[in-house]
């Protein structure tokens, strides 16, 4: 049985019952700390998104990938 308190919520939410908004101001602080935040990263942080980019579609594809790594090995070796 799920426990009920008996105490009422004690916050209140700054959009005062009308629906939340950014504002001009917000939304370009926001974009900044984006950017400023995207540049920290660099190129090792792209680097590893597209590792992670890569090994999803190998994950998803697993039987193909196997099956292209057979017949590259297989031709490589006839080749040797």
């Amino acid at each position: 049985m799920p426990y009920i308190s008996p105490h009422s919520p004690v916050w209140d939410t700054s959009c005062s019952g009308w629906p939340a908004k950014l504002s001009a101001l917000e939304d370009s602080e926001l974009g900044e700390h984006l950017a400023y935040c995207g540049a920290l990263r660099g190129p090792l942080h792209q680097f590893f998104t597209g590792a992670a980019l890569l090994w999803g579609v190998v994950a998803e594809h697993v039987i193909t990938t196997a099956l292209l790594v057979t017949l590259l090995v297989g031709a490589l070796s006839l080749v040797h």
